[in-house]
């Protein structure tokens, strides 16, 4: 190993425990009026941790308050706090803006120690130059903070898929509570308790606020507002104006219904006119090939015992 890294591993080493003991530093001492209350409301109240949180005195509690600062330079850096909040709604996810913020930071250091022990393991076999080392290094804190980011948009796509497979059923179900006499209200709490699925959870929610006072129509044009999914809005919105106004419930959510397996259908078929060349692959290079195979090969080993 050249003296350069070494220097640096040192140096690095030193800064990563002055940063520890500095953090440990400024963490109160006294436990705060929370920790102080919360063991006695256990049984009534769980307790909540931050990302960040830990057990007092584990290397996660010592190193929160720097996670804290450097989610907050990663959300400087960022930004777009609006279009992340809507990403965690859509993907039905609890967490804060500053707690995904957290989350990237994590992932950005394992990327950042994955790098550095590559590096360093073939720092031993070719020494070299520390410069290319820090850079990859930057460059897999970097990859960690936007793999987070890209996982949570692939969160979003997954939960709205699901939702977009059981909208016409779910929608069905409530035409027939409709039909059947119900209610807007007592139709939705049929369908919620007899259903499971990313929609219908979506739909208890709506529930859960209708039944604490906002009405029912303002309800629904919220849920129009916060889904990415063009069919839950229109959704959304014909069940509004239908409460608003008095038109004839099933008939739209029958419609709705009836739209969108039609709009899958014909997804499904798009779908498969562009993987008609791909399909076509299996055909062209290893069955054909083959049939070939067996069809000429006796006939040449005829030629050559003849020959």
């Amino acid at each position: 190993m050249s003296p350069l890294v070494a220097g640096a591993l040192l140096g690095l080493v030193a800064a990563l425990g002055l940063v520890l003991v500095v953090a440990r530093l400024t963490v109160p001492r006294r436990p705060g009026i929370e920790d102080r209350v919360l063991p006695y409301l256990r049984d009534l109240t769980p307790a909540r941790r931050t990302p960040a949180a830990g057990a007092p005195g584990s290397a996660v509690a010592l190193l929160g308050p720097v996670l804290r600062r450097a989610a907050d330079g990663v959300e400087r850096v960022l930004g777009g706090a609006p279009s992340v909040r809507r990403r965690l709604a859509r993907a039905g996810s609890t967490l804060t803006v500053h707690e995904l913020r957290v989350q990237q930071v994590q992932w950005g250091l394992a990327g950042f120690a994955l790098a550095a022990a590559a590096g360093l393991l073939r720092s031993w076999t070719h020494p070299g130059a520390a410069a290319p080392l820090l850079v990859a290094c930057a460059a897999a804190f970097g990859s960690g903070v936007l793999l987070r980011d890209q996982r949570l948009s692939a969160q979003v796509r997954r939960r709205e898929s699901a939702m977009l497979a059981e909208f016409p059923t779910v929608a069905e179900l409530l035409a027939l509570s409709v039909s059947a006499g119900e209610g807007p209200v007592g139709a939705l709490d049929r369908v919620v308790r007899r259903s499971g699925g990313e929609l219908s959870r979506e739909l208890g929610d709506l529930l859960a606020r209708v039944r604490t006072g906002e009405p029912i129509a303002d309800a629904f044009d919220r849920l129009a507002a916060t889904t990415g999914l063009g069919v839950v809005a229109r959704f959304a919105h014909g069940i509004a104006v239908a409460v608003e106004r008095g038109t004839p419930l099933a008939d739209v959510l029958h419609a709705q219904a009836a739209d969108v397996r039609e709009a899958g259908r014909r997804a499904l078929i798009e779908q498969a006119s562009r993987k008609e060349i791909a399909m076509m692959v299996p055909v062209v290079f290893l069955v054909l090939p083959t049939t070939v195979l067996f069809a000429f090969w006796p006939g040449l080993i005829g030629l050559s015992l003849s020959y």
